[in-house]
């Protein structure tokens, strides 16, 4: 593997559901999020990929791999799919993140208990010890820093013009304070997003 992210880096954990959805990130360099599943902040440092089920015995329920992040924009799945464009969800709006190339982790962090996962944020310094994904959960001290990064994120969107000290109060989403308060439960407890 080419280089860990840095200690302070926000990843998003977000689930690889088959094969040809991590072709797709290989090879073109995108990831999709349905706009109506994504989680509240998607303006992250790294995407890391939660393989499902669909990839077998020796490789679903893992991380094995992660991306940087480039950037993002909002489209339809008939854009992203032009030569389905009779499909249910075509009109649907998705979220096309630009990733680098694929880092392949030398040993993948594997799922003890948890099968069922869609959206997970955690740190830099988490993920470059992780040997599990119960090791990916912010704990107590972590999570203050979780949260203002992620906060800083939502404020500044996407045209990165701000100061950290110069944020506005904002009403704190309840949503976000859940995944904050409990994300090894609320991760293990949703149901991850089928597109196909």
């Amino acid at each position: 593997m080419s280089a860990f992210p840095s200690s302070n880096a926000l990843i998003l954990i977000a689930v690889m559901p088959d094969r040809r959805d991590l072709e797709i990130a290989r090879l073109l360099g995108w990831y999709r999020i349905p706009l109506r599943f994504a989680p509240k902040v998607i303006d992250v440092d790294y995407l890391a990929f939660y393989q499902t089920g669909s990839f077998g015995e020796e490789a679903r329920w893992q991380i094995a791999t992660f991306a940087k992040v480039h950037g993002h924009e909002l489209t339809t799945r008939r854009e992203l799919f032009r030569d389905e464009p009779d499909h249910a969800r075509s009109n649907e709006e998705y979220y096309k993140i630009q990733i680098g190339p694929l880092q392949i982790l030398e040993t993948p962090i594997v799922s003890t208990s948890w099968r069922r996962l869609t959206f997970l944020y955690t740190t830099g310094d988490l993920f470059c010890t992780a040997r599990t994904i119960n090791d990916l959960v912010v704990h107590s001290e972590e999570r203050d820093i979780l949260w203002k990064s992620l906060r800083e994120r939502a404020m500044h969107g996407n045209d990165g013009q701000y100061q950290a000290n110069d944020l506005p109060e904002i009403a704190l989403d309840p949503g976000l304070l859940a995944m904050l308060g409990d994300l090894g439960k609320m991760a293990e407890v949703r149901e991850p997003y089928q597109d196909e």
